[in-house]
């Protein structure tokens, strides 16, 4: 899928008019919302980390529209229950029958708002849910829609009111990353175009869901070479043996980090993984399911730099060879 290609280049109009259709909203953060589509496309989910009023929630909202996703926003707070999220069961007299009533999960698109502020009983509703596509009630399990993506939300660790996420919920989402304030000209140009409301008004659908499922299905048969995967394993590996971390990726790390480097590739036009488009993802895959020891901690080790570490001394596969279309 070469971008000389015509097939490529198709792709690649359709993927730069989604991006342009949210960057009617977000201003100032390109690569922000490159790495959101790429998580999309990789069919996963993502944790936003940010202090409030950065644009989280517009993000989301606008990638709704330009992908014509139904979505729902669920704010999170130390009194919603599991059952808001996965729905319940109520008992109708006339037809002596218990119904299941839908909850916030079914749905394409759910934006969980600050989800570190509320129990742990509630955010274990999500951990079937994002890993499985269903939720179970009363014995019975149900479909959620296809796709189903979580964009979710959470305050910096220590702000009032937020506990930490389980590792076992951490490790669900592809990818972590803040989004940040915008720069001085982007802030600017945000201030003058109005509110969020206005904004988002000018976000028109980029695909349909039809044609956003096949970007998504043509995105995961990019072609990975052998030596791309013993790059991305050596990587992973890495992280399990450093000696300042407790607990490095897991093996569905590495399973994301593979799924993450082809739609790196998709969205650049090409038809084949090559070493940057794992390097590029790495570090947004794996930071957030690192674990530092008692050590590292007390000396306020970045992560980061770890992961920098890694990449500079785990050797870079030669490619001898590129796969047309």
């Amino acid at each position: 899928m070469e971008a000389s290609n015509p097939e490529g280049a198709r792709i690649q109009a359709l993927c730069q008019r989604i991006l342009d259709e949210v960057g009617k909203a977000v201003f100032g953060k390109d690569e922000e919302i490159r790495e959101v589509l790429r998580v999309f496309l990789a069919g996963e989910h993502i944790l936003l980390e940010d202090i409030p009023g950065v644009g989280k929630t517009t993000l989301a909202l606008a990638f709704s529209r330009a992908l014509s996703l139904n979505c729902k926003r669920v704010q999170f707070t130390p009194d919603v229950m599991p059952s808001d999220l996965t729905g319940f069961s109520v008992y109708h007299r006339e037809t002596q029958q218990f119904l299941f009533h839908r909850g916030s999960l079914f749905t394409n698109l759910l934006l969980a708002d600050e989800i570190n502020r509320t129990s742990p009983k509630t955010q274990s509703a999500l951990l079937e849910a994002m890993e499985e596509r269903q939720v179970t009630w009363d014995g019975e399990t149900h479909q959620l829609p296809d796709p189903f993506l979580v964009i979710a939300t959470q305050n910096p660790q220590g702000s009032a009111g937020t506990q930490d996420l389980p590792e076992a919920e951490l490790d669900r989402f592809a990818v972590m990353m803040s989004i940040g304030y915008p720069d001085y000209d982007s802030e600017f140009s945000m201030v003058r175009s109005g509110g969020r409301e206005r904004r988002l008004g000018t976000v028109a659908p980029a695909v349909d869901l039809g044609t956003f499922q096949l970007l998504r299905k043509a995105a995961q048969q990019i072609y990975v070479s052998d030596a791309i995967y013993h790059y991305a394993l050596d990587l992973v590996t890495a992280t399990r043996h450093h000696p300042q971390i407790a607990l490095g990726g897991s093996p569905r790390s590495t399973l994301i980090l593979m799924k993450m480097a082809r739609a790196s590739a998709f969205l650049e036009g090409r038809n084949f993984v090559i070493p940057s488009d794992v390097a590029g993802q790495f570090p947004y895959v794996i930071r957030h399911r690192l674990i530092l020891n008692r050590k590292a901690q007390m000396e306020n080790v970045s992560r980061s730099r770890i992961l920098q570490d890694i990449l500079k001394s785990t050797p870079t596969p030669a490619m001898n060879r590129r796969r047309s279309s």
